[in-house]
């Protein structure tokens, strides 16, 4: 069958209600706190990663479960307005769509998530047509999703076997375990892992800060690891070979998504011919890019937008 879409993403859809930045730790006992900035906007890994890529110009696709509520409404008309096939997107009648609040310091950020409909969505509902159909297989919020984590070495597979390139983007463990025995089963069937720094550092167990032997192990593993550094940029093993791109230069507003923008630009660039050196760099700069203003979508790069600050000795790379 053709592949008639660019890219599938599977994982985790939700409204982000982004909060601060607080100017002291977070006060309980019923204490008022204000912050000069509030926003709902779109969130969840895989749901601002498809807004990305579909911003970047590819055909998308996304696949993952809601709930019959306004939060769940709200979901699906963010991603039909950022272009994204919503046709996939199941509403569950029994269970809500998840919220998740970041409160943001700083440089940093603490999230919590009500979970609703994360627990009870599985491969089931994921259309065997958008997997043989797709150019590129994404997954996202590995540890979020437990019933869809269990079947994602099959569907991986399975895309694979339909000729489709695959990643995953685990994100944080809130539990704390990272599940070796689950992540052994899918990585051999994931062509990109793209975890952040501290990520990788958990993934690999190696109990070392030192990022490129984190990438070097994981990617022993099976995948092309590609560890998201923040502003000091970010690195690629492919098992025999490590890469590096410097961070991009930026006065963010906002870095909520900006890992899933850096995805996005990843895979775009993988899918548009890009060679990793390449596709490392303009993953970089959507990243950046993507912190121009508050929320994960709001200032996601075009192509044209983020391929104009790639640079390579003064010329663009193709």
């Amino acid at each position: 069958m053709p592949h008639s879409l660019d890219l599938l993403v599977v994982g985790d859809a939700n409204p982000d209600v982004v909060v601060g930045p607080l100017d002291s730790p977070l006060a309980f006992g019923q204490r008022e706190q204000l912050v000069p900035d509030g926003a709902l906007t779109l969130g969840g890994s895989a749901a601002i990663m498809a807004c990305g890529a579909a911003r970047l110009g590819l055909r998308v696709a996304f696949a993952g479960r809601v709930g019959d509520d306004d939060a769940g409404r709200y979901v699906r008309d963010t991603l039909d307005a950022h272009g994204v096939d919503t046709s996939a997107l199941l509403v569950d009648p029994r269970l809500p769509t998840p919220l998740t609040v970041v409160l943001t310091r700083g440089d940093d950020r603490a999230i919590v998530t009500a979970p609703g409909t994360l627990p009870a969505t599985t491969a089931a509902d994921v259309p065997a047509e958008l997997l043989s159909t797709a150019r590129h297989v994404h997954a996202a919020s590995y540890f979020l999703l437990p019933g869809l984590a269990a079947a994602l070495p099959e569907l991986l597979r399975t895309a694979r076997a339909h000729g489709a390139t695959t990643s995953l983007d685990t994100n944080d463990d809130p539990a704390g375990r990272w599940d070796p025995a689950g992540l052994d089963a899918v990585l051999p069937h994931t062509d990109y892992l793209l975890p952040n720094a501290a990520e990788a550092r958990q993934l690999a167990g190696l109990g070392t800060p030192d990022l490129g032997k984190c990438a070097a192990a994981l990617a022993d593993r099976g995948p092309t690891v590609v560890v998201k550094n923040g502003a000091e940029g970010a690195l690629c093993h492919d098992g025999r070979t490590l890469l590096s791109t410097p961070g991009v230069p930026a006065r963010p507003v906002d870095s909520v998504g900006a890992g899933d923008s850096f995805d996005a630009g990843f895979v775009a660039a993988l899918l548009a011919g890009l060679a990793l050196p390449e596709a490392l760099e303009l993953a970089a700069v959507c990243g950046a890019l993507s912190t121009r203003a508050h929320g994960g979508t709001t200032a996601q790069p075009t192509w044209d937008e983020a391929f104009a600050q790639v640079t390579r000795n003064g010329e663009n790379p193709a």
